[in-house]
This record gives structure tokens, C-alpha cells and sequence, in this order.
């Protein structure tokens, strides 16, 4: 059965995008069956997986809206064990078309449900906004995944959106778990981001990833490239870090299910390995060089 996890923080620029591409590939690389969906009419995590804007393409909203069956909208993301609900503009109406219909709260969640059987993982990317999108998200997820940018103004961001969370539980789903608080576009040589960081474990405590996602110049360029950061540049720092944070996501999966029940082909222990074998025949640009300037170019 698949945990399926929200990216989401109702403030723009922060990761979500990225994150959710790079986790996603980074877990398949890990040999989970991995699913991305994406719930952003923006359509990025379909642009940075390499997928060109295409009208006949069915996308999500033929799944929510239209009633298609869910198998019919997933693509493969031509990454091994990876697949892909790509999105499109069309997603901007299903915000208002979805206001009418009975259970709109409830749709993608029963949408998906036929394929929790089929992957380990769904991630699914939301949009930047607490809007009818995001709440479908929310009540489709186990958990809520959350990028906080190492910024002063970003903490105020996840007062409010956990305060969200806490109506969202007692209202549409009880059971919606904190999967993590993920810090990103870290920048150690900056007293602030060291000052966010230590003010959201101190507060947040073991509900902060271990893993952070640095500023890094390989992460911003990748999605230009319609390729997660692994397959663009293995050795980055950028790639470093999502391999580390999907690691350790599988492990908080394994201590929840409890030892000696997890499934045998998980592989967790060969994340590393796994992933620098994928990444080894990729075409991608650029040598390892690494640049620290630019942030997540996706979001």
C-alpha cells in the first residue's frame, strides 16, 4: 500500500516543486515504485520531468473533472520505476469546477485509490495557495511533506499552514500525519539560514528532516533540462541531498510499519548505490562542478 505524501506550503518559492521531482526520482532510484502527481496548474514538476506542454495530453483534470479512469492519465516518466499524473492550465478551472460537485473535497482521493496497491510512494506537488486543489491533496495524503525556505518570513508561513492543518484534520482527514519539515535553499555560509535552521528545530524538534537542501547551481539548472538533479549531476550537492532526505523517508516508513514487515524489495540500503547506478548511464550536462548561488529553479 502506497503512503502518499502532500509537498505543500501555501507560500510560493520555497521548493515544493523541486523537491517533490527530486525526492521522486531519488526514491526510484531507491527501487521504491514511485508515483508523482501534479496538482499545480502551473504544470512545473511535468516541465522539470521533461514533459513539453501538449493539449492531448490527459492530465489530472480529465481525472478529477471528467471522471477518466485514473490508470488513463498516468504516464511513464521514462525514469525506471517512476511514473508521472502530468498537469496542465486546464487545472485553473477545475478550482472553480469542482466548488458544485458532491464530495469535492474527496475526489482525487478517490481517483488514486486504485493505484495504492501499484506503487510505494505518491508524491503528490500542490499549489501555492490553501485552495480547493490543495485541500483534495490534503485529504488524498497520509502525510504532509513541508519545504520551508531558510528565510525569516518562511516562519511565519508554517505557523499559519499548520494552524490550516489542524482544521484540515478535525474537518476532512483525522489522520493526516506531519511526514517532515524540510529545510531548504540552505545557505551555511549566512548567519540567517544557521538562525532558521535552529530556531525550527528548536521548536519543531524531530519533526525537522535531518536532511537540508542547500542553495546549489545544479539544482537550479536541471528542470531547464527536463531532468531531476541526479540524472544532471549525480555529484552535486543538490543530488547529495535528495538521495540523503530519501533515505531517510524510507527509514521513518520502516520504523512506523515496525521491523521484519516491510516489504522485501524495498532496498533501502542501497539508496546510494542504486541511485549512482541510475544516474551513471544518464546523458546529463555539466560537469561536477558546484556552484552555491542560485536556489531550487523549479517551483
Amino acid at each position: 500500500m502506497a503512503r502518499v505524501i502532500a509537498v505543500a506550503n501555501q507560500k510560493g518559492g520555497v521548493g515544493k516543486t523541486t523537491t517533490a521531482v527530486n525526492l521522486g526520482a531519488s526514491l526510484a532510484a531507491s527501487e521504491q515504485h514511485t508515483l508523482i502527481i501534479d496538482s499545480d496548474p502551473q504544470g512545473n514538476a511535468t516541465s522539470a520531468l521533461g514533459f513539453a506542454k501538449d493539449p492531448a495530453r490527459r492530465t489530472l483534470y480529465q481525472a478529477l473533472i471528467l471522471g477518466e479512469p485514473i490508470e488513463r492519465v498516468t504516464i511513464d516518466a521514462q525514469i525506471d520505476r517512476l511514473d508521472l499524473i502530468p498537469s496542465d492550465k486546464n487545472l485553473v478551472g477545475a478550482a472553480v469546477e469542482l466548488i458544485s460537485m458532491e464530495n469535492r473535497e474527496y475526489r482525487l482521493r478517490e481517483a488514486i485509490q486504485p493505484l495504492r496497491d501499484k506503487y510505494e510512494y505518491i508524491l503528490i506537488d500542490c499549489p501555492p495557495s490553501l485552495d480547493i486543489l490543495t485541500v483534495n491533496a490534503l485529504a488524498a495524503s497520509d502525510s504532509i511533506m513541508v519545504p520551508v525556505q531558510c528565510e525569516f518570513l518562511a516562519l511565519e508561513g508554517v505557523s499559519e499552514l499548520l494552524d490550516t492543518l489542524a482544521r484540515l484534520r478535525r474537518a476532512i482527514n483525522p489522520s493526516l500525519a506531519i511526514e517532515g519539515i524540510l529545510l531548504t535553499m540552505y545557505d551555511d555560509r549566512t548567519t540567517l539560514s544557521k538562525q532558521v535552521a535552529a530556531d525550527l528545530r528548536s521548536f519543531f524538534g524531530a519533526q525537522v528532516f535531518e536532511s537540508v537542501i542547500p542553495r546549489n547551481v545544479r539544482l537550479a539548472e536541471a528542470p531547464s533540462h527536463g531532468m531531476p538533479v541526479m540524472f544532471y549531476d549525480i555529484h552535486s550537492k543538490g543530488a547529495e541531498s535528495y538521495i540523503q532526505l530519501a533515505k531517510e523517508v524510507i527509514v521513518n516508513a520502516q520504523k512506523r510499519v515496525g521491523p521484519g514487515t516491510e516489504r522485501t524489495d524495498q532496498g533501502s540500503g542501497t539508496t546510494g548505490t542504486s541511485a549512482a547506478a541510475a544516474a551513471a548511464g544518464s546523458s546529463g550536462a555539466g560537469s561536477s562542478s558546484d556552484g552555491g548561488s542560485a536556489g531550487p529553479g523549479t517551483e
